[in-house]
């Protein structure tokens, strides 16, 4: 087969309803689709080189795309049509031990909240694709009820106006167009959020220190005492000094205010709202 119908090999571990529509779409693209109902259902104008020719091209397709474990269980198989049954006889059994299984997943379903909704959204539709599959039909209005009943608590607001929101009954499909949409959003707004500036703040809630900023030029400040530029207070020669001054600074920050402590010459600024003014 080309590249472009390529698909996943089913290995048993995959699932085997899933690979079933995929290989009955391969085999549509490669026009041999019939072979699967046996080569007596083929049309009386193909010749029997033409019908055994389909039939080999069938076969040779499913067993391209099975797994080595699962090719063991159907190799003997000499046509497509037995082949074809055969996995469905392993694999989509409608024995009644089987149908109870799948229904116990269905009931017992339950999401949690460390695993990602969306996934699990997908293992409860799988299971309810297997009970179709063996012929084992659920009313819509049941499956409403068995998703809505999984969810987890965190969408307990989500499944009230599911319930109770409209006076019509809700489908399955507009719970998950819903159940999917509150998700896209979510996620969106997770990055929004990630992406989103942070805002820069001077001073924290619990009275902190805030912006801190060291000053050796005195040049600029003017004494408290003498007016003069180029000294502080505490260094000014016409009196002995003080315990401690505060010098404004000409700056372009409105509201800076500039403490300086006898211990050293070095200054904290500190910037203040003009509302503290």
């Amino acid at each position: 087969m080309g590249s472009k119908w390529d698909i996943e090999k089913f290995t048993e571990d995959n699932d085997f309803g899933l690979w079933k529509v995929k290989m009955e779409a391969v085999l549509i693209q490669q026009k041999c689709e019939k072979a699967l109902k046996g080569e007596g259902v083929l049309p009386v104008t193909m010749s029997q080189v033409e019908k055994t020719e389909m039939v080999d091209k069938a076969r040779r397709a499913i067993v391209l795309c099975l797994g080595d474990k699962v090719l063991r269980e159907i190799v003997k198989e000499p046509t497509a049509t037995s082949m074809w049954s055969k996995l469905e006889s392993l694999y989509m059994t409608k024995s009644l031990a089987h149908r109870q299984f799948l229904k116990q997943q269905l009931y017992s379903f339950k999401m949690v909240e460390s695993k990602a909704v969306m996934e699990q959204l997908t293992e409860f539709n799988k299971i309810l694709d297997d009970l179709d599959n063996i012929e084992v039909h659920l009313k819509d209005e049941d499956k409403v009820i068995l998703l809505l009943c999984a969810l987890p608590r965190s969408f307990e607001s989500f499944k009230d106006t599911m319930l109770y929101g409209k006076e019509s009954i809700v489908t399955l499909e507009e719970v998950q167009a819903a159940f999917r949409t509150k998700e896209l959003t979510k996620s969106k707004n997770l990055r929004t959020d990630e992406n989103g500036e942070g805002l820069s703040v001077s001073r924290g809630n619990s009275g902190g220190r805030g912006n801190r900023r060291k000053s050796g030029n005195k040049s600029k400040f003017k004494c408290f005492n003498c007016n003069k530029m180029g000294h502080f207070m505490k260094y000014c020669p016409e009196i002995n000094g003080n315990s401690a001054q505060i010098v404004s600074e000409d700056c372009e920050d409105a509201g800076a205010l500039v403490v300086c402590c006898l211990e050293d010459e070095e200054c904290d600024v500190y910037h203040l709202g003009s509302d503290v003014w």
